[in-house]
């Protein structure tokens, strides 16, 4: 069950539009590659998109560390990658929350490694007092506190993605 809820609709969608313009104003005159990390990033990638005016391709990749639990294993296995080149493209990776970061910091150089031209993160969320590598997201939605978040894509066990807003669950 969840709880209250934390962020609104309208402070998500204030802020999306606020990193959207800050991203426009990072690469102006340049084009991105934004690359979802399936499936919690879907909801925050797609109204994040539509505020960033510049050319845009996007490209989703899926990872999993949790396998089926709340806490994260620390092995990231690659489900799903990207179907394109990187090579001297500005590429922002958009996740929906940096919780351990272990997830993100390789992908950092799994990306690096494929010779990209920049590149940033972009989190819906971010949950630093979980932070077990040392990891700072380029453009941060929100900061929570160590709870267990749900909705706007995040879910338990594949439930609340749905959620227009953010609210938490008690763990099971």
């Amino acid at each position: 069950m969840v709880n209250e809820v934390l962020i609104s609709e309208d402070k998500i969608a204030a802020r999306v539009k606020e990193i959207g313009a800050q991203i426009t104003e990072d690469f102006k005159g340049e084009e991105i590659v934004l690359i979802g990390i399936l499936k919690g990033s879907v909801p925050f990638m797609a109204d994040l998109m539509r505020r960033i005016d510049l050319d845009t391709t996007i490209e989703f990749m899926q990872v999993s560390s949790y396998f089926g639990g709340t806490k994260s294993s620390g092995v990231v296995k690659i489900i799903k990658d990207i179907d394109i080149d990187l090579r001297d493209k500005n590429v922002i990776i958009v996740e929906d929350i940096v919780d351990s970061g272990n997830t993100l910091a390789y992908l950092k150089n799994y990306f690096n490694n494929r010779g990209c031209k920049t590149l940033k993160i972009a989190t819906f969320l971010d949950k630093p007092s979980r932070r077990k590598v040392e990891l700072v997201p380029d453009y941060v939605g929100f900061t929570v506190d160590d709870l267990f978040i749900v909705g706007y894509g995040l879910d338990l066990d594949q439930k609340y993605r749905q959620l227009p807003y953010i609210s938490w669950v008690k763990e099971v």
